[in-house]
């Protein structure tokens, strides 16, 4: 039986449908959030992998582009792979979901939400997080949910939730913010240098709002109370922990070691000693048992090393690798580290390193964008790169995965907010994140990287920005927090809390809870110790590039600007672009304009011109064949003429390329002339002057004489006497 549920929250109508759809799923919900419409289904595997090192949940937000009453572009016309905004809404969803599955379950989870109908002022991908949320808290899944998120925004200085597209397109701020009614446990933010308080109160003013849609929930989890699953766990025997606990005291000294590398061998000979006891007392156990025993072992083994981390960060506050809790590792940072590229830069910290890379490409060549949103395209795009040699490893390769797609993400809204606009600086900009090793927080030194590559190609970005991870580790009511955290703190600790920003403030924010959510004083403990290791990395940045470079790579396109009339932009492009095409093979000296030589055009509605190419000559003679084209005769000026060609009725004379007209007979001489090759030859230079129209609505033009020599001299005689 179909059941609808209603409220109202901040003005628009929130409908949730329960019942009518999907009903073979384990659960389905149809969220109606003014028009724009979701659905979300939860599916639960009956079968179970116990000998899984962790839980399979898969998150899909998939976005049908009928939602928004599009086409998908292309020759197959249906939707392909997600892009970039579906797989960064997934992850939005997945992470603060994730931490609130019981941490035994290792049944396959999918939570599928597929966008049905969208209004732009009521995003979808809050929608989906709701429909996520009551999806598997309406199913028989364990899950210590509900959850709900928002998005806040600061206009004018007053704060919003849920802004519509235009309040966000005038906000300093865009925070989408999730969590438990207890607290936070999932942020991501970009802002314009947002001050830490101003932060931490939009934060708090976010999860109040929350609070609202979990309380909505609960009402609906009441009514509807689903039972929840029995499921299958591995259980752990205290003679495992025996056995386990004999290595304690050498697991520990393992952890104390400062360099990755040896600390990593070091315990993972330790683990390895284990299997292979367990493999020698249990010989004659069949395959499966041995299997299944053996990842009991790795589990009390990976008990033993959480809680052993634990008790040197909280209880001795001390860190593995030797350092105080605020220090930050060794850095380095150089640009210029590749000859040929626009712009390079190598910044390195600890034991990460990100080699950026920026390349300057005319407007025309921005990324076009075929999604949901009313955003076409965008000029500025930051990708990261993570191989497996950058951790010693070997692994998969081919296109990025959501890991990549998140991190450059992050990095792309902490620099955008830096970058000049288009009129400022008209160019798309494309930044590359090459990461070459990896301890810690790779997208925060894509950032540093990326933004002074960005410096070395002569983008004249506002500010530096430079971005650091903190971190969390809780032991009861006790808890720690750690700067610039490297890869095992990441992983047994509790919090990733990335903060990237300029000396003035905040540009972007990301935050990852562990555990079930964190409070407002340790918000404020860790951006304020963000900060002081912000302004430490700036610092030794500008030890590297003080300033954004006044004149570009030589291997970068020049750009020459000027403006057209509207009503000329025809005659340039020419019919079916081949006046254009023309400009560019002759100006760039080419057979195709897709050549790496070929001058670049980009002209808009308004007739705004910009040419690129690395030869400012080349610029220059494009514009001069653009001008021949737009240029127009002036009524009463005199204009040096070639003449082309002779008729009987008379001459057609060219003031410039592309620039012709016709004098006629009656106007090539005061005196009459009988025959018109008596007196003028092809390719005799003239003056002509450009007298008005005449009764056809043709340009009239009639030869200057010179004046001789003598004649000149009797003149200027009879005038001074």
């Amino acid at each position: 039986m179909k059941k609808v549920y209603e409220t109202k929250f901040k003005g628009k109508t929130l409908k949730i449908e329960i019942g009518e759809v999907a009903k073979q799923a384990d659960s389905s919900v149809l969220v109606r959030y003014g028009d724009t419409v979701v659905l979300s289904c939860a599916v639960v595997a009956k079968k179970v992998d116990l000998l899984s090192d962790f839980f399979p949940l898969q998150v899909l937000y998939q976005e049908k582009l009928y939602s928004v009453g599009k086409i998908p572009g292309g020759f197959i016309k249906r939707e392909g792979r997600p892009t970039d905004e579906a797989t960064l809404a997934a992850r939005m969803i997945d992470r603060p979901m994730r931490p609130l599955f019981p941490e035994d379950f290792r049944n396959s989870v999918q939570i599928i939400n597929t966008v049905l109908s969208v209004e732009q002022d009521c995003d979808p991908r809050l929608a989906a997080t709701l429909g996520s949320s009551l999806a598997v808290s309406l199913s028989k899944i364990p899950f210590n949910g509900p959850i709900a998120s928002v998005v806040v925004a600061k206009v004018d200085g007053k704060l919003i939730i849920n802004p519509t597209v235009e309040e966000q397109n005038k906000s300093v701020l865009d925070l989408t913010v999730a969590g438990t009614k207890e607290a936070i446990n999932m942020v991501e933010s970009s802002a314009k240098e947002l001050q830490e308080e101003e932060m931490i109160e939009a934060l708090m003013y976010g999860h109040e709002a929350i609070k609202e849609l979990i309380k909505f929930q609960e009402k609906i989890i009441k009514e509807l109370a689903v039972p929840k699953m029995e499921y299958e766990k591995l259980v752990i025997t205290d003679e495992i922990k025996e056995k386990v606990n004999e290595v304690k005291s050498r697991l520990d000294a393992a952890l104390r070691i400062k360099e990755k590398q040896e600390k990593y061998d070091a315990i993972s000979s330790i683990e390895e000693e284990i299997v292979e006891y367990v493999k020698e007392t249990n010989k004659n156990v069949p395959e499966e048992e041995l299997n299944e025993l053996i990842v009991k072992y790795k589990n009390a083994f990976n008990s033993l090393e959480y809680e052993l981390f634990r008790n040197i960060v909280v209880k001795e506050k001390k860190r593995p690798d030797g350092r105080k809790m605020d220090e930050i590792r060794d850095l380095s940072a150089s640009v210029d580290f590749l000859p040929r590229t626009h712009g390079s830069a190598l910044f390195t910290r600890g034991e990460t390193q990100s080699l950026s890379i920026t390349t300057l490409g005319a407007l025309n060549e921005y990324q076009i964008l075929d999604g949901l949103s009313e955003e076409e395209g965008k000029r500025f795009i930051l990708h990261y790169n993570f191989p497996q040699f950058s951790v010693g490893e070997t692994g998969r390769y081919g296109a990025p995965g959501r890991r990549e797609i998140g991190h450059g993400a992050l990095g792309e809204r902490a620099l955008l907010q830096v970058i000049p606009n288009e009129e400022e600086f008209p160019y798309t900009i494309r930044v590359v994140s090459e990461i070459l090793e990896s301890n810690g927080s790779s997208s925060q030194a894509s950032i540093c990287a990326g933004c002074m590559s960005l410096m070395a190609a002569g983008v004249p970005i506002k500010d530096m920005v430079a971005g650091i991870a903190m971190g969390l580790i809780t032991s009861g009511d006790d808890y720690t927090v750690l700067t610039d955290i490297q890869g095992m703190e990441d992983h047994l600790g509790d919090m990733d809390f990335k903060v990237a920003g300029t000396k003035n403030g905040i540009c972007a924010l990301q935050m990852d809870i562990k555990i079930k959510g964190i409070t407002k004083e340790i918000l404020t403990e860790a951006l304020e110790e963000a900060k002081k290791a912000r302004l430490k990395i700036l610092k030794v940045m500008k030890s590297a590039i003080k300033e954004p470079r006044k004149e570009l790579s030589e291997y970068a396109p020049k750009m020459l600007t000027f403006n057209i009339k509207p009503e000329k932009i025809k005659e340039v492009i020419g019919k079916g672009g081949e006046t254009i095409t023309k400009i560019i093979q002759e100006a760039s000296n080419v057979v195709s304009v897709k050549d790496v030589k070929a001058v670049k055009i980009d002209i808009d509605d308004y007739g705004k011109v910009i040419i690129y190419h690395k030869d400012k000559k080349i610029i220059e003679k494009t514009k001069s064949m653009i001008d021949n084209i737009v240029k127009e005769l002036e009524f009463g000026k005199v204009y040096p003429a070639v003449i082309k060609e002779i008729k009987d009725f008379g001459c057609i004379v060219e003031f410039w390329e592309g620039m012709e007209g016709l004098v006629h007979i009656s106007k090539l001489s005061k005196e009459r002339i009988e025959n018109i090759k008596d007196k003028f030859s092809v390719g005799d230079k003239v003056e002509v002057e450009v007298l008005g129209l005449d009764k056809k609505g043709k340009i009239d033009l009639r030869v200057k004489e010179k004046k001789s020599t003598l004649k000149k001299i009797v003149e200027k005689i009879i005038k001074n006497d």
